[in-house]
């Protein structure tokens, strides 16, 4: 049964995959006159080193001659007149130009990396996006704000050894941002940690006066002092996560491209307009990225396409594809961009970024 309404992205026919009446009938159609009328029987063709081929040949350039006065164009003209070449989503990729390098840093981007569903790829986006943008000449601020840790930890830091995490910025007012921000391993990007303490910090939150603006609070003296800070959100859509949409610019939300975690963006979009409607005016959608991608499924071609028919340009061109050194990189501790540079993943980070920056100068 469908779970959505007609007015949804995707509601209507076709929610549940292929139907059988979408794929064309197998069968062979019925023999012309004079033509073959078994499988067996073989089709007539001439070889292209035959006199009669050269005749054809010959015939064909007149026909396209009068159809079209203009001469023939060589191999190399051709070339110049090349078809925009597609990527992964269906549309024409855009030229990204490489970033070019800041001398002034200040007046972070805050953007929010958010999706209800879990296990979609916001840990890994974070890091690996942050690492690219810091490979760019950007300085990055990576915010924990997942009481799991899963940031904190890809990057090397053991949850049970903070003596200060997010949760203490939070709750105590006689501490300072400075004095829980800590550097990581990739040059230009510092991380604001977290563990499990921030779970308390949900029901805490509750009894405080604007308590929506907690987060926004506690980062604003930094904003000067980088370029783009990156916020990891935890997989809800509670008070945690409203404080980084109330906090953010703009959001990005990696989407698993997987049915399961298409049926919930319909209710994020909705958040993210009640925030912008009550709590943070500013705040856009810079785009959706589709991650675990496996060209090889038709599931995930599915998936991949309904999202871009249902959000058009707000999908990103950058595709993440499945590969097995993310999981790999989490055990080393570091980004993909560093534990192996040269693969498949890193490139694809590293486009992210670019066209991360493009649309943000564009906005």
């Amino acid at each position: 049964m469908n779970d959505f309404g007609s007015g949804h992205p995707f509601g209507g026919q076709g929610t549940q995959g292929s139907s059988a009446s979408e794929i064309p009938p197998m069968f062979r159609p019925a023999a012309s006159a004079g033509g073959p009328d078994r499988v067996s029987d073989p089709i007539p063709f001439r070889r292209p080193g035959s006199e009669e081929a050269a005749d054809q040949r010959a015939e064909l350039q007149e026909e396209l001659h009068a159809a079209d006065p203009a001469p023939v164009k060589s191999g190399a003209e051709k070339a110049l007149v090349a078809e925009p070449v597609l990527g992964p989503t269906g549309r024409p990729m855009p030229e990204l130009p490489e970033p070019r390098p800041i001398s002034i840093h200040g007046n972070a981007r805050v953007i929010s990396m958010c999706n209800q569903k879990g296990g979609v790829g916001k840990t890994t986006t974070t890091i690996n996006l942050g690492a690219a943008l810091a490979e760019f000449g950007r300085k990055v601020l990576l915010v924990d704000f997942d009481p799991q840790g899963s940031l904190s930890v890809g990057l090397g830091m053991n949850p049970h050894d903070m003596e200060l995490s997010i949760y203490n910025l939070l709750m105590q007012r006689d501490v300072t941002i400075d004095e829980v921000i800590v550097p990581t391993s990739v040059p230009g990007m510092d991380l604001l940690p977290s563990n499990i303490d921030l779970s308390a910090a949900e029901v805490q939150l509750v009894h405080e006066v604007a308590r929506e603006q907690t987060l926004q609070r506690i980062l604003q003296p930094v904003i000067s002092q980088y370029d783009v800070i990156l916020i990891d959100c935890q997989p809800s859509l509670g008070l945690l996560t409203v404080n980084a949409l109330t906090a953010a610019h703009s959001v990005i939300v990696p989407l698993e491209c997987e049915f399961f975690a298409l049926r919930g963006v319909a209710l994020l979009t909705e958040t993210i307009e009640k925030v912008r409607e009550r709590l943070n005016p500013e705040l856009e959608l810079d785009g959706i990225l589709a991650t675990m991608y496996d060209a090889r499924t038709v599931h995930g071609r599915e998936v991949l396409a309904r999202v871009v028919q249902a959000f058009g340009p707000q999908v990103f061109h950058t595709v993440i594809g499945r590969t097995v050194r993310f999981p790999e990189t989490t055990v080393a501790g570091e980004p993909i961009t560093s534990y192996a540079s040269a693969s498949v993943g890193a490139a694809a980070y590293r486009q992210l970024a670019r066209e991360v920056l493009v649309r943000c100068h564009a906005g």
